[in-house]
């Protein structure tokens, strides 16, 4: 529990049941604290889940208006779609602060208890009953649904210790707590829900619908109050459980979740989702700064993601997640980092010759359809390699259209080669090219302004547009392991 703190202009917190009643304080269930916070959002305009990319016209209205209607919901998407991180999301419509009783285990409201132990405590202190102040963020809780998951995990199981301190079975207070009932007056997660066994299912029906739990062939009447929400992937209804029809059925809405559908969603989410501000030490004792990927190849490993996706060689069923695109970037980020250490520079710019590690890295996160009948089989890399080549071909048209590039194609006509590699520094790139026709015109084709055009980004643009005439057949490139010359 942390407390809210004061400020100069605002009066201290109560501190006490009195307190808190003499200040115009009502209870408030945390369904209608949600509905009013996102009502008050939309009426200003605000982003109503901030983060969330690619919903905005989709998943986010019906998940508006699921929380509108009061209603538990179910998030149904293959992997890697969001729907975990749209359910944290969730959290930020609670009010930021909120009075509970100090000590209770079931986050009461000072003004609402529900347990044995809140009703005593409030009857022998009366307006002097502690209160404390419990943040939003400690709100939220959450269970991966696993087969080995159990009843006593989820509602709660007989204590032995109070029993042998003298207690009945009886008595609701031998009752230790699981999460949900511990997550009273917040937002409790059930993530890939078909993984729970059926028979723990069923101890969710009452939670869903009487808001009640029952233990041990007891019932402890507890008028629980929480928004449930739970995740599921439509393969595991086949592979691996299903949700069983009476819980189903007591969700109010079911929201089916999907992948960015727009290109430029695809590009947004990995700018924001991708870690690549990290930096290191290079050569020597030179600091290198944190990488700069270029915004040609953040297109390029979004369409690889697409592309992938919608491979006929790949499960379309397990699908590919996002964290697949994620994964991507940091690679290329990191094989830039890497130049840069090993060559001395100071500002490392991913080129194209960085895509080569995404492929080997990125195998382990894609279902091929024919998976499991040669594990030595390498056409799946073949597929992976093929898919790149083909994003790179289709940003390298998209963005250099119309580019006269003919000034660049006739260094090559005596014969003349410029190798690449992913530990050819900027300097040595450039060196073999001299000057290049038309490099401002490439260069703001590629997005880069002119405050941040330098060598390191000449060499990207530069060996973008060699790949790209290679792609569309009017280059010869050769590769061995990280070594590329084109030309000749």
């Amino acid at each position: 529990m942390t407390d809210p703190g004061t400020t100069a202009s605002a009066p201290p917190p109560p501190t006490t049941l009195g307190e808190l009643r003499d200040g115009g304080a009502a209870f408030r269930p945390v369904k209608a604290e949600i509905r009013a916070n996102l009502l008050a959002r939309l009426a200003d305009g605000e982003p109503t889940l901030p983060g969330i990319v690619g919903f905005e016209d989709t998943v986010v209205p019906e998940v508006e208006r699921a929380l509108i209607a009061g209603h538990d919901l179910v998030l149904l998407g293959e992997r890697g779609q969001g729907k975990t991180r749209l359910i944290r999301t969730l959290v930020g419509l609670l009010d930021e602060w909120t009075p509970v009783l100090v000590g209770s285990e079931l986050n009461e409201h000072p003004l609402h208890p529900i347990s044995v132990w809140a009703h005593r405590q409030v009857a022998e202190h009366g307006d002097d009953t502690p209160v404390g102040w419990l943040h939003r963020s400690d709100r939220f809780g959450e269970k991966l649904a696993t087969p080995d998951t159990s009843v006593g995990d989820l509602i709660g199981d007989v204590d032995p210790i109070k029993v042998a301190e003298g207690r009945t079975l009886g008595d609701p207070e031998t009752v230790h707590y699981g999460l949900v009932p511990r997550t009273n007056r917040g937002i409790f997660s059930v993530n890939e829900l078909p993984d729970l066994a059926e028979r723990i299912q069923v101890a969710l029906l009452n939670v869903l619908e009487e808001r009640d739990i029952q233990i041990r062939g007891y019932r402890v009447r507890l008028p629980l109050d929480l928004l449930l929400v739970a995740s599921a992937n439509p393969e595991d209804y086949t592979n691996r459980g299903r949700i069983i029809t009476p819980l189903k059925d007591r969700f109010g809405t079911e929201v089916r979740t999907h992948y960015p559908i727009e290109l430029a969603d695809e590009i947004r989410l990995l700018h924001q989702e991708a870690d690549v501000s990290w930096r290191g030490r290079g050569g020597g004792e030179a600091a290198v700064d944190a990488p700069i990927v270029p915004e040609h190849l953040a297109e390029i490993v979004a369409r690889f993601t697409r592309l992938v996706r919608e491979s006929n060689h790949v499960d379309q069923r397990s699908g590919v997640s996002a964290r697949f695109a994620i994964a991507a970037l940091e690679t290329v980020a990191a094989s830039a980092v890497r130049r840069a250490a090993v060559a001395g520079e100071t500002r490392p710019v991913a080129r194209v010759v960085d895509l080569a590690g995404v492929v080997p890295a990125s195998r382990g996160k894609v279902e091929f359809a024919d998976a499991g009948s040669d594990p030595d089989d390498e056409r799946e890399l073949e597929v992976l390699d093929h898919l790149l080549r083909q994003a790179t071909a289709q940003t390298f048209r998209a963005r250099c259209a119309g580019l006269d590039l003919t000034g660049l194609q006739e260094h090559f006509t005596g014969g003349e080669t410029v190798e690449s590699g992913d530990l050819v520094p900027a300097a040595a790139l450039l060196g073999q090219l001299g000057t290049v026709p038309r490099l401002a015109e490439l260069l703001g084709r590629l997005g880069v302004p002119e405050s941040e055009q330098s060598a390191e980004q000449a060499a990207a643009a530069v060996e973008f547009a060699l790949e790209g005439l290679y792609l569309t057949r009017r280059l010869a490139k050769d590769t061995d392991g990280g070594r590329t010359v084109y030309g000749a």
